[in-house]
């Protein structure tokens, strides 16, 4: 990007001049860099060798922890603080340590230029000593020593409004070295503008609320749906002094447009009623942070009461892996447009505002043509880049808006990376967050001084997930930032609406220069395609569902984060997370079933063959068919051919036995299977195989029962002749006297015994063990 240096061909506001001169003093910055390029420490000896002793401005390292004020105005007094620390082996004597001012610095390029050769090498600008300078009588090797130095603005000499290089130096001697030099030096900002400006630069700052993927997939089998959580850490980031708790507790103190996953919400949402945690070993244990989880909730909400609030998708998909990789699947666009309508919802439900779900953010801020697609084809219609991707190649001489039309209806809001990328390094240590804040500052007042007369909106949008030590470097800039004479606050939606610049670019840049970095943390076509193959086994199971929703609404969002950006360079994990997903769906799936059989007995002709159902799951399951096939229809038919089908319905935890009428004409084993099947005739688990052995129904078994049936006949027969012909000659013998008192025998007393009903054609069912088979019903 061209640089504010550039004016030519422009008529100069005064202001303008004044900048025009403070950039004339940087003239022999050229010879300042080759001078620091190449008067730099020797100190760095080849491997093999032994490290020679620092010497030169590498003898002492000097910390700058801490400047205030960080922009300062007339009348306020410049206080630094920090450490020395004799890095060499020599004692360092007769020394002071003070401060150094610079001219005024020309440009952004120039900011970068110094930020990179931020210590060492030869020293520059004006020492500001005597009382103001700090004596340091000795410093053995290896020693540190703390100082604090204060001037007062009308000291320092400060002239045109602009940033000006301010340097904090130690001069002194050592025994090798027995003149006075400087042997540490320490480089950083400081910007000064002490009136209001004119036109001040409008300045968005997103402020994400973003976390890794805490859930699981799995719910409890209560009414509840108790959610599992694969650890404890979402606990320690929303507890004070956790990460997301300093986020929200310092993004209330200052004016930031919201920006936040819905996973995140929905996950401490979850986190504020009775909740589980898996153990690696599998076990799961109660959690107990449901007044942490609210507190940080009920702080959120009051947070954002009055606040623009934008959602990304849910559990902000990964929008340039989408692209590249997972369009190639089919059904892949779908969980996007999911994840977009989850987000609405879920926000609107946890914080009761409703959010603006406009805005597409692919990682790093990294765009080409397909990614624009993707990332828009959900229902966004303004992409959030970076001024690194969508690079200005006219030569402005000054940073352009960030709204830019990039045709067909969507609007690119263009961050700048400078800004964005502040606060990426370790701001644990007090001397990296000093300066980081003193260069983010000193950036964005060479923003407005380089087109003092013309408004520009500047947008910042951070790393996604700052860590607890970034976020306080980054609300110190901003909070300073935002009490400045250079700079005003604004929100993302006016920025977005703002004029574009009609000389910034629009192009969106090919394929070809979309970061190799980028695209190697990318999730793999793979990835895709083990989530749709997950899908699809999720709608062929939950059309069979009493209550749906209990699976789909759990498990879609499962979906949703497994396509997370947060699992960018951390590919096994997210292999592991695509893997539980799917084995907990099998597992789910496996709880209706078919009971295996042992083989059916069958000695009749006809009979009924149960097959049993079995439904583990909570909930009831409806609208499946349960088909029976006999391999040998000739043999044994299943109702009136070679199969017949049931519909089956079994309540949550219980089995049904489905019976089918059978016939059969030959004896002898006939395989049978079992399938379940779902109402659009896809199976569903697998088949049963059981042997149905038909017995005792052979001619000669027929022509017996038959012969067995006569000869009941005849000897029914023969006992009604006896019985006739013993009547007769009881007649021919006349009536007994009866001088014995008794009447003879009783009516029917000795009569033969009545022949029997005739055998059934099966045998009585019993209820004894079957043995190696299992006896049907008939």
């Amino acid at each position: 990007m061209a640089e504010a240096a550039d004016f030519q061909g422009m008529t100069p506001s005064p202001a303008r001049r004044r900048w025009r001169r403070a950039g004339a003093l940087l003239s022999g910055a050229p010879l300042l860099a080759a001078l620091t390029l190449f008067g730099g420490s020797p100190g760095y000896a080849s491997p093999q060798a032994p490290a020679a002793d620092a010497i030169g401005t590498s003898t002492v390292d000097v910390a700058v922890n801490s400047l205030t004020p960080s922009a300062p105005s007339d009348g306020d007094t410049v206080t630094v603080t920090g450490t020395l620390t004799n890095d060499s082996k020599q004692a360092v004597t007769n020394a002071h340590v003070a401060l150094r001012l610079g001219s005024a610095l020309g440009g952004r390029a120039s900011i970068d230029n110094v930020s990179r050769h931020a210590a060492g090498g030869v020293p520059d600008g004006r020492e500001i000593g005597g009382k103001y300078a700090k004596k340091i009588s000795k410093l053995a090797p290896g020693a540190t020593q703390d100082f604090s130095l204060s001037v007062p603005v009308k000291e320092m000499g400060l002239g045109a409004d602009g940033v000006y290089q301010l340097g904090v130096a130690l001069t002194g001697q050592t025994a090798t070295q027995a003149y006075q030099q400087t042997l540490g030096i320490q480089r950083t900002f400081l910007p000064w503008q002490p009136e209001a400006a004119e036109t001040k630069t409008k300045t968005t700052y997103l402020w994400p609320l973003i976390s890794q993927t805490h859930l699981t997939a799995e719910t409890g089998s209560d009414e509840q749906q108790t959610r599992i959580f694969h650890d404890d850490s979402l606990a320690k980031e929303i507890a004070p002094g956790g990460r997301l708790q300093q986020m929200l507790s310092l993004g209330t103190a200052l004016d930031v447009t919201w920006v936040v996953d819905p996973d995140l919400l929905a996950s401490v949402d979850a986190m504020t009623r009775p909740y589980k945690i898996k153990e690696p070993d599998g076990t799961e244990i109660n959690g107990k942070n449901q007044t942490v989880a609210k507190q940080w909730l009920n702080d959120l909400k009051n947070a954002v009461a009055d606040q623009k609030v934008v959602a990304l998708p849910f559990a902000d998909p990964d929008l340039a892996s989408l692209a590249h990789n997972g369009t190639k699947v089919t059904g892949s666009l779908g969980h996007l447009k999911d994840a977009t309508d989850a987000a609405s919802t879920t926000v609107e439900t946890v914080l009761h505002v409703k959010p603006d779900t406009s805005y597409a953010w692919p990682a790093d801020g990294a765009i080409d043509p397909s990614i624009v697609n993707v990332a828009t084809s959900a229902g966004a219609d303004t992409v959030i880049a970076r001024s690194d991707s969508l690079q200005e190649r006219n030569n402005l001489p000054y940073t352009p808006s960030a709204a830019r039309p990039i045709g067909s209806g969507t609007t690119a809001v263009v961050t700048d990376a400078r800004l964005s990328e502040a606060f990426q390094g370790d701001m644990t240590k007090a001397e990296n967050s000093t300066l980081a804040v003193q260069q983010f500052l000193a950036q964005s007042l060479t923003i407005n001084l380089q087109e003092p007369d013309n408004e520009r909106n500047i947008v910042v949008a951070p790393q996604r997930m700052p860590s607890a030590s970034q976020a306080q470097s980054m609300a110190q800039a901003i909070k300073t930032d935002q009490d400045s004479n250079w700079s005003e606050s604004e929100d993302l939606a006016a920025a977005t609406k703002a004029k574009p610049d009609p000389e910034a670019t629009t192009r969106v840049p090919s394929p070809r220069f979309y970061p190799s970095y980028l695209r190697k943390q990318e999730l793999p076509q793979s990835a895709f395609q083990a989530i749709q193959d997950t899908q699809t086994k999720l709608t062929n199971f939950q059309v069979i569902l009493s209550d749906p929703s209990r699976v789909v609404t759990p498990f879609g969002r499962a979906m949703d984060r497994q396509m997370s950006t947060s699992w960018r360079g951390r590919p096994a994990e997210a292999q592991a997370y695509r893997d539980g997903v799917a084995d907990y769906l099998s597992a789910l799936t496996k709880q209706v079933r078919l009971i295996e059989k042992s083989e059916a007995k069958l000695s009749g002709r006809s009979a009924t063959i149960p097959v049993t159902v079995q439904n583990n799951l909570v909930q009831g399951v409806e609208h499946l068919h349960l088909r029976l096939t006999s391999t040998n229809g000739a043999r044994l038919k299943i109702g009136d051919g070679p199969y017949a089908e049931q519909k089956v319905k079994v309540a949550g935890g219980h089995s049904q036995s489905v019976k089918f009428t059978t016939t059969s004409n030959a004896n002898g084993r006939v395989p049978v299977f079992a399938q379940l099947y779902t109402e659009d005739g896809q199976p569903y688990g697998p088949e049963v195989r059981f042997d149905v052995n038909v017995t005792e129904i052979t001619p000669t078994v027929m022509l017996v029962m038959a012969g067995g049936v006569l000869l009941l006949v005849l000897a029914g027969f023969r006992m009604y002749t006896q019985r006739k012909r013993a009547a007769a000659q009881r007649a021919e013998e006349g009536p007994d006297d009866g001088q014995n008192g008794e009447s003879g025998s009783e009516p029917g007393e000795g009569d033969p015994e009545q022949p029997s009903d005739p055998t059934p054609d099966t045998a009585p069912e019993s209820t004894d063990p079957s043995g190696t088979g299992e006896r049907v019903d008939r």
